[in-house]
This record gives C-alpha cells, sequence and structure tokens, in this order.
C-alpha cells in the first residue's frame, strides 16, 4: 500500500498531540495517511504498554488512518544508529510516502530529538540505492525511496512553526484522539500518579496552542511545523 502521508512518533500519542487535527483534515481531504509509533512507551509513569496499545488502536481508529504499526524499539533507550535506521528504511520503502511527519526538533523528552534525528536521517538514507533492504518473509530486495519533505510537529517546548496549518473544524477529533489514551491524560478519578501531561492545565494547553496558532493565521485553530527546507509555494495566493 502506497501512503500519501506517513506519521512517525517516539511514543504513542506523540503524533495525536502534535498534528491529530492535520492528520485527521487530511484524511478527510481523501488522503492516504498512517502513523508507526518507535516504541510502546514502555518506561511511561502511567498505565503499561499493552494498556498503550489498545488506546493507540482506538485512537488510529478515531483519526481514520490507513495503518498503525509500532516498532518495538526500546524507549527512553533507542539510538540512531544502522540496526535503527534500517528498520525505519523498511518502512519508508514499503509504504512510499510523498510526506514524513516526526517528532520535534528539540523537546523536553529526550526521545523526542532523538527520534525525530532519527526518522530525518532514514529518510535519507531510504533514498541510497546500495542500501538493500528486505520485508521479513519476502525475497525481494526492497526499491529505494525518499520521501519529497520531512516536517516535524511541535511537542512541549514552544518552538517557532515554519509553517501553520489551518484545522478549523477538526479540533475536536484531534482532542477525541488524544483522550482515547485514558490512562495517560487528565482523569479526575484516576489512582496514578501525578504527571506533567496529567494535568487538566496540560489538556487545556493542548487547545489552546492551537487556538492561539489559528489567531495568529487569522484562523479558528492551526498546528504549526518545523520544516528541513524552504517551505516554497507556486504563488503568492497559495498563502491562506
Amino acid at each position: 500500500m502506497k501512503l500519501d502521508i506517513l506519521a512517525f512518533g517516539a511514543h504513542p500519542d506523540d503524533v495525536e498531540l502534535g498534528a491529530g487535527a492535520t492528520i485527521a483534515k487530511e484524511v478527510a481531504n481523501g488522503n492516504k495517511v498512517g502513523i508507526i509509533d518507535l516504541t510502546r512507551g514502555e518506561l511511561g509513569t502511567r498505565g503499561s504498554a499493552e494498556i498503550r496499545s489498545q488506546e493507540a488502536k482506538k485512537s488510529a481508529d478515531i483519526l481514520g488512518v490507513e495503518i498503525r504499526e509500532n516498532l518495538g524499539f526500546a524507549d527512553g533507550f533507542f539510538t540512531n544508529d544502522k540496526q535503527h535506521q534500517v528498520e525505519i528504511i523498511k518502512k519508508i520503502r514499503k509504504y512510499r510516502p510523498e510526506i514524513v511527519i516526526c517528532n520535534a526538533i528539540d523537546d523536553r523528552h529526550i526521545d523526542h530529538g532523538r527520534g525525530s534525528k532519527l526518522v530525518s536521517d532514514s529518510c535519507f538514507l531510504s533514498g541510497l540505492i546500495k542500501i538493500e533492504t528486505q520485508l521479513e518473509g519476502e525475497k525481494e530486495v526492497q526499491e529505494p525511496w525518499r520521501p519529497k519533505v520531512v516536517y516535524h510537529y511541535i511537542q512541549w517546548k514552544n518552538l517557532e512553526p515554519d509553517f501553520v496549518v489551518d484545522v478549523s473544524g477538526f479540533i475536536d477529533k484531534k482532542m477525541d484522539s488524544i483522550m482515547a489514551y485514558s490512562s495517560q491524560f487528565h482523569d479526575p478519578n484516576s489512582k496514578e500518579p501525578e504527571t506533567p501531561i496529567s494535568s487538566k492545565n496540560f489538556m487545556d494547553s493542548v487547545k489552546y496552542r492551537a487556538r492561539d496558532l489559528g489567531r495568529l493565521i487569522n484562523s479558528e485553530y492551526g498546528e504549526g511545523f518545523t520544516a528541513e527546507r524552504y517551505v516554497a509555494v507556486k504563488q503568492l495566493n497559495d498563502l491562506v
């Protein structure tokens, strides 16, 4: 299956928090979108890897994505090396996305910046013909494939976006996809330990950041991204 957009997250829920509304909008526009999580989030203070796997499936159903997979890398300890790059290259060559989106280039959680660079490097390497990869159980060597662009969503830190997507009309679906991870986020009845993302203030901040970015682009809600190269338009009226 060829995908138009492939989104990567270091942990289940990263993609939803950073780009959930954009993904929902792209799906509504008829684009084929997939999500790949690098780890199972097994080091998370709340819940468990098994619970988060169930929550990730529920969230994927809400967003309407074509596929969601998990590479099972070690939460907190995966590295940007050949072993991990090859596994991502296999997925890029399998799904042949035009656009890849991935973690913030710099963030509070060490896995976010590391995951960002790992995916970005893998996107470049995936285009090299002399790197040979095969999917498990298949004899044929995969064809090289390099996405046209790699974009990075914004997470905990308020990084300056290179562009903002107007996601008006899709914020509720984003919030629903986030709240599918009921073990992780605000629940006044939960007996789990408090974390930086389990407070009501954090959940409120997700929505008011989107509202503020929307204000800055003269719309209701927005999601910001950083780009690895200049953002180009064919003509001035492409801008909204």
